[in-house]
């Protein structure tokens, strides 16, 4: 028996603000709402613990008091599937993201920051 990735719990402000801007990264869907937090997951897999395989996993937002004062010991890597690299970009930062120095240098991926300043990776491969 082994234990299945089905879940990434974020901290922030605002849930609802963040929710929304993921849910339009990554064709998620709100699952489930209340109480200072917000779950979004994929539309064609709303619920992966008894599910054989791998599964996309969901993504829960907590409000919390205290804002973000240092940079992510974890981030979300995301990968353009229908795209390059460059215009996922674009219609990221259309959406509310901005660019983020993580001291990645030359690099073939992109950093972005969220809303809520939290980073993430836009990776140059696509993948299905």
């Amino acid at each position: 028996m082994t234990s299945k990735f089905t879940e990434l719990a974020i901290d922030c402000a605002d849930p609802g603000v963040l929710a929304r801007f993921w849910c339009a990264v990554l064709d998620y869907e709100v699952q489930d709402e209340g109480d200072g937090i917000v779950i979004i997951g994929s539309p064609e897999v709303p619920e992966g613990r008894s599910r054989l395989g791998p599964v996309p996993p969901r993504l829960t937002f907590a409000h919390v008091p205290e804002g973000k004062i240092v940079k992510n010991r974890l981030h979300i890597d995301v990968n353009p599937t229908d795209r390059e690299q460059g215009e996922e970009v674009r219609r990221l930062l259309d959406l509310g993201a901005r660019h983020a120095d993580v001291g990645q240098g030359d690099a073939t991926w992109v950093v972005l920051a969220d809303p809520e300043g939290n980073e993430f990776c836009v990776l140059a491969d696509r993948c299905p």
